[in-house]
């Protein structure tokens, strides 16, 4: 595989990402959509997630498509940024149609930042107008590192951030993936700067160090955050036509990427979850043509592109004055 022209998760043709980000508060919202519903389903495997609408996409739930989805910081405060994307939406004329109303769709999860140095005393709830300006500057171009909701995030030892990379499969079919990486487990081995995801980049997009000739006697990274605090939300998507279930599956394949890329992850203090999201412009290959273009070689690919959104995140990451942790750049850049 190959990384796209953007080697952004909207290589994936059709798909737009907003950024929207309080620098006093520090954090953020993240929107992914697209000009049509979008295919989707979802799967959590961390111990503490915070989410909404989720449940509507289990494969037997009724609503096939979503319009949006929401990544936030502000914990569960960060849920009302779904409801400035709906009202947005909304006003676009978008959403499930039920008779003549229409109920946009729009399913979102949170990471932690309430205690990452911001200023969080706010009078009103500041993430229903960050999620609509999120919505309204969606563009096939976006920037990633300290932006969006990854404006605040923090990891195990360095900041966190926004994070995406894509893939071109050898039958076509192209993978993305985006993430905020607020983990308790750290991306980089030991004391160094190479990352855990070394294994899967593609070129030098996050530094090109490799993985060290010599590993600690043991890792065993201790909790540095509390119950609740730490957090990493993704997305994957691909133009592949996959129904629910399919995405599902691809979502559960996913997750291995997270683990390839911070240890640990999936802990009782994390809320790892990760959304797939299918455009449906390509159908699947045929497998006597291409025998690996299945649900198993999305599953891989979208493991293996996810694992170098988290490495990008942490590498593209910026530094602010009044941070708690150091970023990557700031110490190995």
């Amino acid at each position: 595989m190959i990384p796209g022209p953007r080697n952004l998760i909207t290589d994936v043709a059709g798909l737009r990402v907003g950024n929207a980000q309080d620098v006093v508060l520090r954090s953020g919202v993240t929107v992914l959509t697209a000009d049509r519903p979008l295919a989707a389903s979802v799967h959590v495997m961390g111990g503490a997630p915070g989410t909404r609408e989720t449940d509507l996409l289990a494969p037997d739930k009724l609503v096939g498509g979503v319009d949006a989805l929401v990544l936030s910081g502000g914990s569960a405060f960060g849920l009302a940024a779904c409801d400035g994307v709906m009202e947005a939406l909304h006003a676009a004329g978008r959403g499930f149609a039920v008779g003549p109303a229409r109920v946009p769709i729009v399913p979102g999860a949170i990471v932690f930042d309430l205690l990452n140095g911001g200023d969080k005393d706010w009078t009103a709830n500041p993430y229903p107008a960050l999620g609509r300006a999120a919505w309204t500057a969606a563009e096939p171009d976006f920037l990633t590192g300290s932006i969006g909701a990854g404006m605040g995030a923090m990891t195990g030892t360095l900041k966190g951030g926004l994070g995406s990379a894509s893939a071109v499969l050898d039958s076509g079919v192209t993978v993305g993936a985006l993430v905020v990486v607020n983990a308790l487990g750290r991306a980089t081995v030991g004391d160094g700067p190479q990352f855990w995801a070394a294994p899967w980049e593609l070129g030098d997009e996050f530094g090109g160090l490799g993985l060290p000739r010599h590993f600690p006697a043991a890792v065993e990274p201790s909790p540095d955050k509390r119950l609740g605090e730490a957090t990493t939300i993704a997305i994957v998507a691909t133009d592949a036509a996959l129904d629910k279930a399919g995405l599902q599956r691809m979502a559960i394949a996913a997750h291995d990427g997270l683990a390839r890329a911070l240890v640990p992850s999936h802990t009782p203090l994390d809320g790892d979850l990760v959304f797939a999201v299918s455009t449906g412009e390509r159908p699947l290959p045929d497998p006597l043509v291409h025998p690996l273009a299945d649900a198993f070689a999305l599953g891989h690919a979208a493991s293996c592109v996810l694992a170098r959104a988290v490495a990008r995140a942490i590498h593209a990451a910026r530094p602010l004055t009044g941070d708690l942790q150091p970023c990557w750049q700031s110490r190995f850049g």
